[in-house]
């Protein structure tokens, strides 16, 4: 109990001692009670005298231990004011640090989202810069755009790590861009006849060179599809290949620049004789070329008929028809065999039957032209059925051409376009060849069939003059 507490006790039995010597003075005790309430008084006495003893030694205490309890409290509210204006100070810097960190993780996310813009920027520049490299240079740098691809797949390296790799990249394709202006040399492998042959490639601007170790390959490069190594397309002419190995072997030399992009090799590289385009046709064309030659047989030997034919001269004619009008009929028939030709003959048969019915002139003449005119479109109906059947045998040639490049898709896919491309147009080339075969037989077959119809014509009308000037015998008209 502390020295209040105490101190109120004290006081609290005084006021009780008094209150009761004031009552005990007011009665009157008698007999036994009157000693026991004297006792009890006494002892009452006593308490209240130890108590204010005690009262008195307590506030001596306390007046001893107050100055220092007084000086202790000062202390003590000396400190806490300290340590209050110590809070503030603290609680105001931890605000201001506060303030800083917000700022600093605005500022981190700042710059996290241009250090994320600024990747995706490298990445997309490093991806165009991979499609854009000619296919030569990739096996130039295949070992470090692949550590570049990994590393970005990688989720546990750091950021760091992943730019620098990143402008590894900027700084290859900047000192590319010093190398494209005077050329590059270095050593590699390209596909050549079929076989990957290791070498040496130049690469002048766009353009890609290959010389083989043993400088037996030399051409320039090219990407084919569904194959990931250059392809080396020869050169056709001397003058460029040997340009071409002196800078890929490191002689020196000139080379002219292809403005075409490679184009023009391309289309020179397809470039083919007649005997190869033909063979593209397959064993279609051996019918057609048994058809081709025997419709230009007949056709030549038809024209070379056709131009012997030879025709009666007007002069001879009209001798003819002066020998019929005066009844000549021996002379007619003279100067009919004198007259050339189909049309000579048919004259012939009818000025021998001259002075008969001219019915009987007319049968014989229509005879002979009848003859004269199968004779001449003979052989012709042939050159016809060439023509009609040639481009027949074309398309019968392209559609299997075309079955066999279907067949080749269900067996290896459609993923490339060229195999597809090339083997549609070998299948086109029996229906070039069968139309090339049909539309000059169509016009030999019209223009032979004119020029025999124009002789048939001749002929008839011949003997038209010749029937017109036969008159008909007395006594036919009353019979």
């Amino acid at each position: 109990m502390n020295y209040t507490n105490k101190f109120s006790v004290l006081l609290l039995g005084a006021a009780l001692v008094a209150t009761s010597g004031h009552g005990v003075a007011q009665q009157k005790p008698t007999g036994a009670q009157g000693t026991t309430i004297g006792q009890a008084g006494e002892a009452i006495q006593k308490k209240l005298a130890a108590s204010l003893k005690e009262l008195s030694t307590l506030r001596a205490q306390i007046g001893d231990e107050r100055l220092p309890l007084a000086e202790q409290l000062a202390t003590l509210e000396k400190e806490l004011a300290e340590k209050r204006n110590a809070f503030d100070e603290i609680g105001s810097e931890l605000a201001d640090k506060s303030q800083s960190l917000s700022n600093l993780t605005k500022e981190l996310d700042g710059l996290r989202a241009e250090s994320n813009y600024l990747s995706t920027l490298l990445t997309d520049y490093n991806r165009e810069f991979e499609t854009r490299l000619h296919v030569v240079e990739l096996q130039r740098y295949d070992e470090q755009l692949n550590k570049t691809r990994l590393l970005l797949e990688d989720t546990t390296a750091k950021d760091g790590d992943k730019l620098a790799s990143q402008l590894g990249i900027v700084e290859t394709s900047l000192d590319k861009l010093d190398e494209a202006i005077g050329g590059v040399r270095f050593e590699g492998s390209a596909v050549a006849a079929g076989t990957l042959t290791p070498g040496r490639f130049v690469l002048l601007g766009p353009t890609a060179l290959f010389a083989s170790a043993d400088a037996v390959d030399i051409g320039s490069v090219e990407e084919r599809s569904r194959s990931q190594e250059p392809t080396v397309v020869p050169f056709r002419q001397d003058e460029d290949r040997d340009a071409a190995g002196s800078l890929a072997i490191g002689t020196g030399g000139s080379f002219p620049i292809d403005v075409t992009l490679g184009n023009a090799q391309k289309v020179e590289s397809i470039d083919e004789s007649w005997w190869e385009h033909v063979q593209k046709g397959g064993v279609i064309m051996i019918p057609m070329a048994v058809l081709a030659g025997a419709a230009l047989l007949v056709v030549l030997f038809k024209w070379l008929a056709m131009m012997l034919v030879r025709r009666p001269s007007k002069k001879q004619m009209a001798t003819l028809l002066e020998c019929i009008d005066e009844k000549d009929y021996p002379a007619a028939v003279r100067c009919a065999k004198e007259m050339p030709g189909p049309a000579g003959r048919m004259l012939e048969a009818g000025a021998i039957h001259l002075g008969e019915p001219r019915d009987l002139i007319e049968e014989v003449m229509f005879e002979r032209m009848l003859s004269a005119r199968l004779k001449l479109q003979g052989w012709l109906p042939f050159v016809a059925i060439c023509a009609t059947s040639a481009p027949l045998l074309g398309l019968l040639g392209t559609v299997t051409g075309i079955m066999g490049t279907f067949a080749l898709m269900t067996e290896f896919g459609a993923g490339d376009p060229k195999v597809l491309s090339s083997g549609i147009s070998e299948a086109l080339v029996t229906t070039e060849n069968g139309l090339i075969i049909a539309i000059p037989s169509l016009l030999l077959h019209a223009f032979l069939s004119r020029k025999a119809r124009g002789v048939v014509d001749a002929m008839e009308k011949m003997a038209m003059q010749v029937l017109n000037r036969v008159r008909a015998p007395q006594g036919a008209g009353a019979a």
